[in-house]
């Protein structure tokens, strides 16, 4: 696995500063701002450079459910890579911050056209994903998995 911690470091620096460039803006993570619904057409994704994002799934009659807080560094996004290009999930500030916007349309492009940076971008999101499913599995085991029991018990 890569050992970037952010996209923008997993991505050479010339293809960097050409997807900073053409499809990148630093913009402001507002308290309690919606980001995105799942369902929605997924066009931008981010990467956060300060405060903290709830990614959260919709729950008929109740209370939408956290799936993981993300924050410095973290990738929020990945529906917009695959088609159809919807949200899965739904995100949403709880600790006001930054973070880089991306255009999707313009990454695909410009991934499309530089294979370096297509490479690069496909294998972080790629891993992050892995990462992340991961971390789920092992949430997932402990609550739903076997008890052990131990001799105090």
């Amino acid at each position: 696995m890569s050992t970037a911690r952010s996209l923008l470091d997993a991505i050479p620096p010339e293809s960097r500063v050409r997807l900073l460039d053409k499809a990148a803006r630093e913009v402001p993570l507002v308290l309690d701002a919606r980001l995105f619904e799942e369902g929605r057409r997924a066009d931008r994704f981010w990467v956060i450079r300060s405060g903290q994002v709830e990614v959260d799934l919709h729950v008929p009659g109740r209370r939408a459910a956290i799936v993981e807080t993300l924050g410095r560094d973290d990738l929020l996004g990945w529906s917009w890579l695959f088609p159809p290009h919807v949200w899965h999930l739904g995100a949403h500030v709880i600790r006001a911050g930054q973070a880089v916007e991306f255009d999707a349309a313009a990454v695909r492009s410009l991934c499309e056209a530089d294979a370096v940076l297509g490479r690069a971008v496909y294998r972080f999101v790629a891993e992050t994903v892995a990462k992340r499913l991961y971390g789920t599995r092992e949430r997932l085991l402990q609550l739903y998995g076997p008890q052990v029991k131990t001799p105090d018990t």
